[in-house]
């Protein structure tokens, strides 16, 4: 039996809609009044985990009330451009960044650093259930990197969505399983 591990992007946070690098901060939702609301992976074998950040936890709660705090699983450090608008950053530095994935001008992590952390974190993952990890989309991308082999140009071209998925399995090497769309219920309408 395979490993199963489906990372969460946290929900939708005023940073992300203000084109803001992330800084502490809680997501956007009453993440309260719907706790377990989406709690489809439940199983005996099911963990939850997620980062340490406010919107990390507080997404984590839509899955389950049982979740581990795992520190490979926090956001990208953005040093000096943490809470900053892209606009306030100096062009050349983002350009620097998003071209070297071994430059920090902000002076926190670089994506090599980042994709190295989540890489020796998934090495590290053992056994056999499903894992549910609630984190960033950076970490998200970092994942996919590892599993998809991609070249660090890559990095910048993923997309990730507040409150998308990715399902990855592991039985010796890492893969990307795509799921299907939902079916149309039997006497609903198609469209």
């Amino acid at each position: 039996m395979a490993l199963r591990l489906t990372l969460v992007a946290h929900a939708r946070t005023r940073a992300q809609k203000k084109a803001r690098f992330a800084a502490e901060e809680s997501v956007e939702m009453d993440w309260q009044a719907q706790a377990n609301s989406r709690s489809q992976f439940s199983s005996r074998t099911t963990r939850y985990l997620c980062g340490p950040e406010a919107r990390a936890r507080e997404t984590a709660a839509l899955f389950s009330a049982d979740v581990r705090i795992e520190q490979s699983l926090r956001d990208c450090d953005f040093g000096r451009w943490k809470g900053c608008l892209l606009d306030d950053i100096e062009p050349e530095q983002l350009g620097l960044w998003m071209a070297d994935w071994q430059a920090n001008p902000h002076g926190g992590e670089s994506v090599e650093q980042l994709c190295q952390r989540v890489r020796e974190w998934m090495a590290a993952l053992t056994g056999t259930g499903h894992i549910v990890a609630v984190t960033h989309p950076l970490v998200m991308r970092a994942a996919l990197m590892n599993v998809l082999q991609c070249p660090p140009s890559a990095f910048h071209s993923i997309d990730i969505e507040p409150l998308s998925m990715i399902d990855l399995r592991c039985n010796g090497k890492w893969r990307m399983r795509v799921a299907p769309s939902p079916q149309p219920s039997p006497g609903g309408r198609g469209d």
